[in-house]
């Protein structure tokens, strides 16, 4: 089972010393594309929801039943999110599975509150 990564997105800069010094235009410009993709109902939902699901990942056609939205209209939002770094895709046969990229979300985390620990050094994590 192979691992698709996402391409250039804020999951680049998880955990880089660019979130404990002043940014630069050029990140701040990424990290506000990123939150402009999650600053969308649909796509918060979708998030939850992969986040929730049985192993942390579920295919399209699951996430389309339970929003109830067309599953070309998932997809694009998946798209959407794999493109900004929040989540990570994998094909299986016809399946294209997702799963939350921890990398993406925890940029978002320290950028929101630089003085809460990164979740890798949390107890527990």
């Amino acid at each position: 089972m192979s691992q698709v990564v996402p391409r250039q997105a804020v999951a680049d800069l998880c955990c880089s010393p660019v979130l404990q010094a002043e940014l630069n235009a050029d990140e701040a410009q990424q990290l506000a594309r990123a939150l402009k993709v999650l600053a969308d109902p649909a796509r918060l939902r979708l998030l939850s929801l992969i986040r929730r699901a049985d192993g942390g990942r579920t295919a399209t056609v699951d996430l389309s039943d339970r929003l109830g939205l067309t599953q070309p209209t998932i997809t694009h939002h998946l798209g959407a999110l794999y493109d900004a770094g929040f989540v990570c895709r994998e094909r299986q046969g016809r399946q294209t599975w997702y799963s939350v990229n921890t990398d993406g979300v925890e940029t978002i985390r320290q950028l929101l509150d630089p003085e809460l620990p990164a979740a890798s050094d949390e107890p527990g994590s």
